[in-house]
């Protein structure tokens, strides 16, 4: 059975529009240990949301798949780079990545303010207090009413 997740990305540095035109990407340039930690976790085949934020209603606006499991993100080695990062090396890498895939779109894009309203999902990660991580865990019944809303 697969895990479920989100994506969060700003539209103007990755949007779900250019993921359906490339159909795969890399999700390289996370720095976050946490983030990072979860998508170490992530097996083939799991799904996940991708999450448009940083913009005036951000939202889920599709699904993506999993298509190759954690790997050392090579964009931390490139010298002058938005993600260098001197501690990682390529014998000893700090920084993963996944490959995820386009699958669909939501119906109906769920917006923050939309999962907010909704009492049953009180309890999800990225409705928490300071939640800012890009890369996050969905639980199944959480998975099932943002689907539930995207066709209402």
């Amino acid at each position: 059975m697969p895990r479920y997740w989100l994506f969060k990305s700003e539209p103007d540095t990755y949007s779900f529009e250019r993921l359906k035109k490339e159909t795969t990407t890399p999700w390289s340039g996370v720095r976050n240990f946490q983030a990072r930690n979860n998508m170490c976790e992530m097996k083939i085949g799991d799904l996940g949301f991708f999450y448009h934020s940083s913009i005036a209603e951000p939202a889920a606006v599709g699904i993506v798949k999993v298509v190759r499991e954690a790997y050392p993100d090579d964009t931390a080695w490139q010298k002058g780079g938005e993600y260098y990062d001197p501690r990682s090396k390529p014998d000893n890498p700090m920084w993963m990545m996944v490959d995820v895939a386009y699958v669909e779109p939501l119906k109906h894009p769920v917006t923050l303010a939309q999962m907010r309203a909704d009492p049953r999902l009180f309890g999800m990660a990225l409705l928490k207090r300071g939640q800012r991580l890009s890369v996050q865990p969905v639980m199944p019944d959480e998975w099932k009413i943002i689907l539930e809303l995207s066709t209402s």
